[in-house]
């Protein structure tokens, strides 16, 4: 009788066991099976056309990777300002996944308990979160004005023959005031 209550809870322990291994193996790798094919180095050149008609040419790349936890996407644009200057643009983002399928939370800064965390859209900091639909990675940046008026900023990236297509679209209180559509080719 002695055996056969020792055999129940070193099951159960066996189990647990074997549950937290498969947990810690697979349920952390989703994140990096979700994000894998779009991983790489990309670049690529388009007018990016505002709503009044003008177009202003950029080049632009983007790299993402997978780092212990989730993945990064980071994204430079060079502006060719008509007048002769250049202005590049750099950022870069952490992204976790979060309690949702294929929806990641930016990790951009760290709390006081070492925690990363997303920004504070009423300090005017943006807020960042992406997602993962289909073959296309798409990243939302939501910033709040001094007024309570918005703007938002979508990316989508979408898996092509040879690199990612790229849609831009900026809006203003739910006006669409900037968007580029270009290739990304593949490094």
């Amino acid at each position: 009788m002695r055996m056969t209550i020792l055999k129940r809870p070193l099951c159960a322990i066996a189990f647990a066991f074997a549950a937290s291994i498969w947990l810690a193996t697979f349920a952390g790798n989703a994140t990096a099976s979700g994000i894998q094919p779009f991983v790489g180095d990309y670049t690529g050149s388009a007018d990016v056309v505002d709503v009044d008609g003008t177009a202003t040419p950029r080049d632009m790349s983007v790299s993402i990777h997978e780092i212990k936890g989730g993945f990064n996407v980071s994204w430079t644009t060079t502006t060719y300002k008509g007048d002769g200057r250049v202005k590049d643009e750099k950022y870069s983002v952490d992204f976790q996944q979060s309690d949702r399928p294929d929806v990641y939370s930016a990790a951009m800064k760290r709390n006081v308990f070492g925690h990363e965390v997303q920004l504070d859209p009423m300090k005017g900091e943006p807020f960042v979160w992406g997602r993962i639909e289909g073959k296309t990675l798409t990243v939302f940046s939501l910033f709040i004005a001094e007024n309570g008026g918005y703007e938002l900023q979508q990316f989508d990236r979408t898996l092509a023959k040879g690199g990612l297509e790229l849609s831009f679209s900026r809006f203003r209180n739910g006006d669409k005031s900037r968007s580029v559509e270009t290739f990304l080719k593949k490094k």
